[in-house]
């Protein structure tokens, strides 16, 4: 399992327009990648089933058709994405206790500041939260 995030820019990107079309509510996603990868390729902007400026919550009925067709194409969530949008980009106690895929990246987008974003990872294994270095490739 690799310590870093390897990602490519347009898909920063594309969380980035997502976390700022959604704001001021939480934006969330997936971006899947080939099983046994770590490879984020396919982008997945999801709805956050919440409508909340505080929280994410994905659709289940969205998740369940998600998770059907990752299998289906032999894939996996490679990295779950969700905004904050007037704090720190750092999970919250609530994020932790959501998080249920421990081979993840959990990348967080705070658009507090219009002018700049925050864009961190990390791994959320057992509630305990590690941040990762983010290297992001052309």
């Amino acid at each position: 399992m690799s310590v870093v995030l390897r990602i490519r820019r347009e898909l920063v990107d594309e969380i980035v327009a997502h976390a700022r079309r959604d704001h001021p509510d939480e934006a969330c996603g997936v971006i899947a990648g080939p099983e046994g990868s770590d490879r984020p390729e396919r982008f997945i902007p999801m709805l956050n089933a919440a409508r909340s400026p505080t929280f994410y919550e994905f659709d289940s009925g969205d998740l369940l058709k998600l998770y059907r067709e990752m299998d289906a194409n032999d894939e996996v969530p490679v990295v779950i994405y969700h905004s904050h949008t007037a704090t720190e980009a750092y999970p919250s106690r609530t994020d932790v206790s959501y998080a249920s895929e421990p081979d993840a990246h959990y990348v967080l987008v705070s658009t507090r500041d219009p002018e700049t974003h925050e864009f961190r990872s990390y791994r959320i294994v057992d509630g305990v939260v590690t941040e990762e270095p983010v290297e992001i490739t052309e």
